[in-house]
């Protein structure tokens, strides 16, 4: 090891005169290229599998973005079968877009915003309950029914920020 750093550090003490503007160098300092065809090493097999490989990963991305849009369409069209199911009994005869309709589930277990994502603005809002026969359970969901029938409720909006700090508008 010793014999080939005494060997690179004697590069330095050779000068060299270039032919082309005359100027004087170290041998160590210069860039020497060589015009043939070098032998190939392990290392030239490596960097040749790893630019193969990046270029599937750049193959991989782009083709990733559309499988992903593709699954999601798929999602979205069992939306509706997934929601009509879990929607069990009476509750499933109504004819509602399944992204209308939002769980609560207690003391209500669905408000259905009626044409929010069909026509882009709510025209009616419906509160769904399942039967039961939860006495206390009743008697709240009788409780809002009366509230919402004498208009008894108002609309406030609250911000809640980064930081957790609530603001009321």
């Amino acid at each position: 090891m010793n014999q080939i750093l005494g060997t690179f550090q004697a590069f330095r003490t050779i000068l060299c005169v270039c032919p082309c503007c005359g100027e004087i160098y170290r041998l160590g300092d210069l860039h020497l290229r060589y015009k043939g065809r070098a032998p190939k090493t392990w290392l030239d097999s490596y960097e040749l599998k790893v630019k193969a490989l990046e270029k599937k990963e750049e193959e991989f991305e782009e083709k990733e973005k559309s499988i992903r849009e593709k699954a999601a369409e798929r999602g979205r069209k069992k939306v509706d079968i997934l929601i009509r199911e879990s929607l069990e009994g009476g509750l499933s005869q109504f004819n509602y877009n399944p992204y209308d309709i939002k769980a609560v589930l207690h003391p209500v277990d669905f408000i259905v915003f009626d044409g929010m994502n069909n026509k882009g603005k709510v025209e009616d809002i419906m509160f769904l309950c399942k039967n039961t026969n939860a006495k206390d359970l009743k008697a709240m969901q009788k409780n809002v029914e009366k509230t919402v029938k004498k208009r008894s409720y108002e609309w406030s909006v609250a911000r809640v920020e980064p930081g957790g700090n609530i603001s009321y508008e």
